[in-house]
């Protein structure tokens, strides 16, 4: 088993069942992933909350997407004096009457280099961990169990449960046919009709048996989808239990994969393991200098869970290697999203440059050239789709950024060579117009956009044909990443083609800064406005996030002298302890929490509820125009650390409620999240 010698990436949360509130265990959650879009998630007490809980959620070819294959484990253990008790394999949870039995002997969860451990304590002085990874770049998952003290053997009883299905599927659904199962030695394969891979499965370690004893268990309550306004009952079907005899000292490792048995015994579990954690040890000493210890080591080894070489996508990988590329990507979010091309830009730096990961960065940068279409990257591409939809206004203009930001750490001239020319190519069709009405208007230099049916801004909530957030028009966020690709565009083109080629970028940034300048200031409300020319023609005076933009980007759109109060009204209306608000109290549509069903969510997703993420860009902007207050940045950031022992431990949650306690909703970890986060650590580090 591998130690535990870097104390300053272990979080331990202590569980006292007599003092604490049992909710503790349903509220938060882990995640382990696979670098695949893989991954295992579930809550600290083992009970399935959400329809994305499992020990093996395999990132599949094809059509099949993610695919729930190994739902759920019923772990026992028979103690000396007779008495059997569960490891947190069977809880239930439904309405008020919570039933963690199975948690009675739970000690203290951790995440030891951001795997979990899990540590019971029995009265009769026995004390047993219980492990789980999933070894790199495999839909493999290893559970391991150790007597850590106390005379053995204990016996242990594990029944593995099945329900395969897509992860985004409704907990009451399963794809079609019968299950079968064969054994051969100590292998066995559980196995659907319908061209899905069997689910393998294995147990070793001493004195380990199978026993075949089909059982059903009926009715498993997922209290999240409730909430969510989703069906929230499904069954599991399990063919059988293993057993083994688990003595001091040794470990009793149960693999469940969908890969051939000759990856799934390549490594024995403990070569995997220490495999697994040399791996994360190098991922901290690569990173940046500040990011190797305390909070921000913990949030390399949550970058790590976002960066993906994605199934499936034959044609990608093709074009990437044939460039002498990695097709590489970026997970917006677990455990729903895929991947984003804004997420994507976004997260970049915090992702790859903040961790040494420059190759990675590069092979994503020019994954994404190769997909541009009509002057546009991708949006997203949907689970189980090798082909990209292009319905956005701001990912291309991100995509600058990205560049922008990479070319600054790692001066890769032959890298940005090859982009340049997709990147004017990319300026050409915005000027001309290309797809959702998204052009440059020659009246003056904006950049204007709307179609109707589609959400193409980061405000992007619709709930069937209801776009919540339209922004139609000329967007201040979407003109400031105009500028300041432009602006980046332009320096590119002189320092590889001269002055006279890039003099047109310059020209139209000159232009796009006055028109910005003359028509966002909103005089009445000493901010910018959030939309002008909007579809009625009217310009929008809420107070919005978005403006922090014209700020915070490395080429300022935004007249200096209006910088202050800018950054004032987005710090004293929408700045929290764990991010900023989408829209400030007191506008009509201002909504204090994000709940209840998926119309409700949406209608609030962007109309008061906090984001993390923008607290990167609002601190870019506080070390421009409060340079001397790095302290009072830096204290910005604090609620956000405090968070990581929340919600999903060792990570960051996409959205929280707009109003105190600020409690996290959405996704339980986001790139973005983590990224923002990552890099703000670095930047204020630096400049303390």
């Amino acid at each position: 088993m591998p130690s535990e010698s870097k104390t300053d990436t272990i979080r331990t949360l202590a569980w006292r069942r007599d003092e604490d509130d049992p909710r503790r265990l349903l509220d938060r959650e882990w995640l382990v992933t696979n670098g695949l879009g893989g991954y295992a998630s579930g809550t600290l007490s083992g009970a399935h909350t959400r329809r994305y809980h499992g020990l093996l959620i395999a990132a599949l070819a094809g059509s099949f997407g993610r695919t729930l294959m190994l739902g759920h484990l019923s772990d026992r253990l028979r103690l000396p004096d007779g008495s059997v008790v569960g490891l947190g394999g069977e809880e239930r949870a439904r309405g008020d009457a919570l039933d963690l039995h199975g948690a009675a002997h739970l000690a203290e969860f951790r995440l030891n280099h951001g795997l979990p451990v899990w540590r019971y304590e029995f009265p009769t002085g026995h004390v047993v961990e219980k492990r789980l990874l999933m070894p790199h770049l495999q839909n493999t998952t290893h559970l391991t169990y150790r007597l850590v003290s106390g005379a053995g053997p204990l016996r242990l009883k594990l029944r593995p449960s099945v329900h395969f299905r897509s992860h985004d599927a409704e907990v009451d659904r399963e794809l079609p046919g019968e299950y079968s199962l064969t054994a051969a030695a100590d292998r066995y394969e559980l196995s659907k009709s319908g061209g899905l891979p069997p689910l393998r499965l294995t147990l070793v370690g001493p004195r380990s048996a199978y026993t075949m004893e089909r059982a059903r268990v009926d009715e498993v309550y997922y209290r999240i989808e409730d909430n969510r306004g989703y069906p929230a009952t499904g069954d599991f079907w399990s063919p059988g239990y293993f057993r083994a005899d688990l003595a001091e000292g040794e470990d009793v490792t149960l693999i469940a994969s969908t890969e051939p048995w000759s990856a799934v015994e390549a490594l024995s579990p403990e070569e995997a393991a220490e495999a697994e954690f040399t791996r994360r040890t190098r991922l901290i000493d690569r990173s940046h200098p500040l990011a190797r210890s305390g909070p921000a080591a913990e949030l390399v080894l949550a970058a790590d869970q976002f960066l993906i070489t994605p199934a499936g996508r034959v044609e990608d990988a093709a074009r990437a290697h044939a460039a002498g590329d990695e097709l590489k990507t970026v997970i917006a979010g677990y455990h729903w999203f895929t991947d984003w091309g804004r997420d994507t830009m976004i997260s970049l730096d915090g992702l790859t440059l903040c961790t040494g990961r420059e190759a990675e960065a590069r092979d994503i940068l020019r994954t994404f050239a190769h997909a541009i279409r009509d002057g546009l990257i991708p949006n997203l591409y949907p689970e189980g789709d090798s082909h990209g939809l292009y319905h956005t206004a701001d990912a291309t203009l991100w995509f600058f950024h990205a560049i922008d930001r990479y070319f600054r750490v790692t001066n890769d001239r032959r890298t940005l060579e090859s982009l340049v020319p997709r990147l004017r190519e990319v300026v050409e069709r915005h000027l001309e117009g290309t797809r959702h009405g998204i052009r440059i208007d020659p009246a003056d230099g904006l950049l204007t956009q709307g179609e109707e049916g589609y959400q193409l801004t980061w405000m992007d909530a619709k709930v069937g044909d209801w776009v919540v957030t339209p922004r139609r028009g000329k967007a201040v966020e979407l003109n400031a990443l105009w500028y300041n690709a432009l602006k980046n565009l332009e320096g590119w083109v002189r320092d590889l083609h001269g002055d006279a080629e890039a003099a047109p970028y310059a020209e139209h940034a000159g232009r796009c800064r006055v028109s910005f300048n003359d028509r966002f200031w909103y005089d009445e409300g000493g901010f910018l406005y959030d939309v002008v020319d909007g579809e009625d023609g009217a310009d929008d005076p809420a107070c919005r996030p978005n403006q922090i933009f014209a700020v915070s980007l490395p080429n300022p759109v935004l007249d200096e002298s209006r910088w202050l109060p800018v950054f004032q009204a987005v710090r004293d209306r929408l700045l929290t302890p764990v991010g900023l608000r989408s829209l400030a109290p007191g506008h009509p549509d201002y909504k204090p929490k994000y709940f209840g069903d998926r119309r409700a969510r949406d209608a609030a997703y962007h109309q008061g509820t906090v984001w993390a993420w923008l607290i990167g860009p609002f601190l870019d902007a506080w070390l421009k125009v409060r340079p001397e207050d790095r302290a009072g940045a830096r204290a910005c950031l604090d609620g956000l650390i405090a968070h990581l022992d929340d919600f999903c431990v060792g990570s960051i949650a996409e959205v929280f409620d707009a109003e105190p306690p600020f409690h996290p909703r959405g996704c339980i970890a986001q790139a973005w999240s983590v990224a923002e986060v990552l890099r703000c650590l670095i930047v204020l580090g630096e400049s303390e």
